[in-house]
């Protein structure tokens, strides 16, 4: 493991648990939110994303936290480990509304500068139709991928602990 792609809804847990990758293997982070939010919730362009996962998939060993399904196949095509947190919609609703409580008015690591937390209409109802709308092309993707990458699914936060304590010899919890 050291080209890891994580992806999966948000309030998933994808930021902790690079985190801890990131601790754990000696590996540097890189956050999507953090790389693609200017300050006041400014989005770069696509073009942007393009180039500045492709500059990041060829470093020696990385891990990338986040969706961005219009770039999704540059970190996917690139990673030697696929982590999909296939997460219940109503776990990551919770953990979104508890997120947007515990850094209100501020801005969270794994944003970009001046994004200070919000929680929003359209955020809550992109996580509630993840399950419908994301899943069933991230699944059909990781499928073709399978044969040449090491891909975990994981489907619940109990399933996240097993993997760090099994995989990474790791006893922390999300």
């Amino acid at each position: 493991m050291k080209k890891i792609a994580l992806i999966g809804s948000g309030g998933s847990g994808k930021s902790t648990l690079a985190r801890q990758l990131g601790e754990e293997l000696k590996i540097e982070v890189h956050h999507l939110d953090a790389l693609f939010w200017k300050p006041n919730w400014v989005g770069v362009s696509k073009d942007e994303q393009r180039k500045v996962q492709e500059e990041l998939v060829g470093k020696d060993s990385w891990i990338i936290d986040g969706n961005y399904g219009g770039t999704m196949e540059i970190r996917l095509h690139a990673a030697d480990t696929i982590i999909f947190l296939d997460i219940s919609r109503f776990t990551c609703l919770f953990r979104a509304i508890k997120r947007s409580i515990k850094y209100r008015n501020r801005t969270r690591p794994d944003m970009g500068e001046g994004c200070d937390e919000k929680l929003d209409i359209e955020f809550l109802k992109w996580i509630w139709h993840y399950p419908n709308n994301k899943r069933p092309h991230i699944l059909t993707n990781l499928k073709q991928l399978s044969d040449t990458k090491q891909i975990f699914i994981l489907k619940s936060p109990k399933e996240v602990r097993c993997f760090t304590e099994n995989v990474l010899g790791n006893t922390k919890i999300i």
